[in-house]
Parts: C-alpha cells; sequence; structure tokens
C-alpha cells in the first residue's frame, strides 16, 4: 500500500494491477454497450431507419473499395461477400421486426466489418 498525505489521518491507496484496469476497461465497455442498447429500444424505429441508411452508406464503400483493390479474387470476394451478407442481415432483421438486442447487434457487426475492411483498403 502506499500512503498519501500527511497528518492525523493519512489516506491509504491500494495500487492497481493490470487485470483490475482490464476490468474497469471492460466494465466501462459494457455499460456504454447497455447504454447505447437502452437507448436503440426506447426509440427503435427512429434508430433503426438512421441505421439502414448508415450501413447501407458505409458497406457500399466498403464494396467499392474492394472492388477497386489489387486483391487476388477469392479473397476480395470472399470479403464482399462477408460486406453484402452482413449488410443484408441488418436490413432483414428491421424489416422482420426482430427482437431489438438482435437487430442492434447486427448493426454493429455490419458496420464494424465494413468500417474494417475500408480501414483495410485504405492502408
Amino acid at each position: 500500500m502506499k500512503i498519501i498525505g500527511t497528518g492525523l489521518n493519512p489516506i491509504k491507496q491500494k495500487k492497481t494491477s493490470t487485470n483490475q484496469k482490464n476490468y474497469n476497461l471492460k466494465n466501462k465497455i459494457m455499460r456504454l454497450y447497455q447504454n447505447l442498447l437502452s437507448e436503440f429500444k426506447r426509440e427503435q424505429t427512429g434508430y433503426s431507419t438512421s441505421g439502414i441508411i448508415a450501413q447501407s452508406c458505409i458497406g457500399s464503400v466498403a464494396a467499392m473499395l474492394l472492388l477497386m483493390s489489387d486483391i487476388n479474387s477469392l479473397p476480395k470476394f470472399v470479403l464482399l461477400f462477408f460486406v453484402t451478407i452482413l449488410c443484408m442481415a441488418y436490413n432483414g432483421a428491421v424489416l422482420a421486426q426482430l427482437n431489438s438486442k438482435i437487430t442492434f447487434n447486427l448493426l454493429l457487426l455490419s458496420l464494424s466489418f465494413s468500417l474494417m475492411t475500408i480501414i483495410m483498403n485504405l492502408i
């Protein structure tokens, strides 16, 4: 323990370990996820519409960059397949009015995969 301060009541502070820092980071990420999910559930109609527009635009940019890249044909078309399927899965989840958690997770998955594809093609 490390003692901070002087006087009659010194403050004892524990050293935080790496595991504690990782736990705190994981806890913050899960709290952020839960807050975003509850907001999505509260206004699902509006967020679903905005999500369709956003992920369709980002997915089409990812598809365009994949088709313009100099990657071999097989890996290029496999990545293009996944970008397209994930975008269609979110659109289908919205149209089928699936559970809001499933819809939200598909939105996050579609956006993250498309953004990773864009970043990897720009590097």
